[in-house]
């Protein structure tokens, strides 16, 4: 063999060596796989308890917002009227003072009493109004079944049929809702 090729053979040998000690045997290879895959799941693992204890807390948390919810809801429900209360206690205190003077025979004049009446009224009409409380007045209107409850139909030639005549009981809007309807007496012809 020339110089040449025995270089070259000792070059094929050495990288043969090189492969036969990389190659593992069917054992090895198989206890990697394992190792590796053992370490996947064991990353997966710490994965899932992380996303259980975040998927806990979350639950909990929503827990605690829906029982603090249903509390704010119970407390606004009680206490929805408040405001309306807190603006009609005057005039209950002024129609308690009227009529404590009268029973105590201090107003015995028509017109004062009169005046302290009309005033305890406005009052009372303006707390309503800034509640969104109005009158529905009807009166020459045609009859309406959503805001009117006719109560008997007056044969009445001197104006068109179905048109409300006279309003027996004053019906009443909160906004736009109506909250009493209006007893009326409607027109018919004759």
């Amino acid at each position: 063999m020339s110089k040449k090729n025995k270089n070259e053979h000792e070059e094929v040998v050495d990288t043969g060596r090189e492969i036969n000690e990389e190659i593992e045997s069917p054992e090895q290879i198989e206890d990697e796989a394992k190792a590796e895959h053992l370490d996947e799941l064991s990353t997966f693992k710490l994965e899932v308890e992380k996303l259980k204890d975040a998927l806990a807390r979350k639950a909990a948390e929503f827990e605690n917002f829906k029982r603090r919810r249903s509390e704010e809801m119970t407390d606004f429900y009680k206490y929805a009227s408040e405001g309306v209360i807190k603006k009609i206690i005057p005039i209950y205190d002024d129609i308690s003072r009227s009529v404590d003077s009268i029973n105590k025979g201090e107003t015995k004049d028509f017109e004062t009493l009169k005046k302290g009446v009309e005033l305890i009224y406005d009052k009372f009409k303006k707390a309503l109004e800034e509640e969104g409380v109005t009158e529905i007045n009807s009166l020459g209107k045609e009859f309406d079944v959503d805001v009117n409850e006719a109560l008997l139909q007056v044969p009445k030639n001197d104006v068109p049929p179905n048109t409300v005549v006279e309003i027996i009981e004053k019906g009443y809007k909160l906004k736009d809702k109506v909250i009493k309807h209006e007893k009326v007496l409607v027109s018919k012809q004759d």
